[in-house]
């Protein structure tokens, strides 16, 4: 049974664990180790001191400036840190003390990351997805979707987006799609099985779409401009993590 004392703790949690997904987001990328050397500032190189890396609390208090050479640093940083937050939070209160608490959270933190990484670089990391689909097949012998649904989730997600990525080249004549965003899929399935992974495919389409759209009506974007997709599968696959199973049994009930 999930109690509030537990909830809170896996929040607190959730903030530390996020300063860490900040240190993957940026230095992953780049090939640097994510455990060596210390945090530092990313302009003037300085090792940061333990109290200037209190999650959310340190960048307000130094109100987004390195206390050394005064160089901005992003608000993305305690944005991620909350939004762990709010991701452990609410999964405790979904799964409670379980095994497949502590799958569904490697899970958020490797979307969180690969959302962060997708927007500002449009990059979707191997270190990453590749691993993912990994740990997603091998954890669904024991727990849910179960290991067909996941298996057919890994291996249906990597084939439509690859058909489409696919079919898009030979239309048009380029790219249209990385196969960061075929493996990215394929891991959602491994970890969500089938059913949500083709509900994550849609809702992230959608969301894409109406972003594509609304840039270039604004005069923001054309046609030709490139949207992260994966950012847009990462929020898909939290919200069908969340509320998939009720969302799929409203939806096929207008066909009993």
């Amino acid at each position: 049974m999930t109690t509030l004392p537990f909830v809170f703790v896996l929040a607190a949690f959730g903030l530390l664990v996020g300063s860490f997904l900040n240190v993957c987001i940026y230095r992953v990328p780049r090939g640097e180790s994510i455990v060596w050397p210390a945090s530092r500032c990313t302009d003037c190189g300085r090792n940061l001191a333990w109290y200037e890396n209190v999650p959310v609390v340190s960048w307000l208090l130094l109100r987004g400036r390195c206390r050394t050479c005064g160089a901005a640093i992003s608000s993305m940083y305690p944005l991620v840190e909350l939004v762990t937050a709010v991701l452990f939070a609410a999964s405790a209160a979904l799964y409670g003390p379980s095994g497949l608490l502590a799958v569904r959270l490697a899970f958020g933190c490797a979307l969180i990351v690969l959302f962060a990484i997708d927007l500002r670089l449009r990059v979707l990391p191997n270190v990453i997805t590749l691993p993912g689909i990994a740990v997603g097949l091998v954890a669904s012998w024991f727990l849910p979707p179960g290991w067909l649904s996941s298996l057919i989730g890994a291996a249906a997600g990597a084939g439509i987006l690859f058909a489409i990525a696919e079919a898009y080249c030979r239309v048009r004549g380029q790219d249209g799609l990385g196969m960061g965003d075929v493996k990215m899929l394929a891991m959602i399935g491994a970890f969500l099985g089938w059913p949500l992974m083709i509900l994550t495919l849609v809702f992230a389409s959608f969301a894409g779409s109406i972003v594509g759209v609304t840039l270039i009506a604004s005069g923001r974007g054309s046609m030709q401009a490139a949207l992260p997709f994966g950012t847009f599968l990462a929020v898909g696959a939290l919200v069908a993590a969340a509320a998939g199973d009720p969302i799929l049994a409203w939806y096929l009930a207008f066909y009993r």
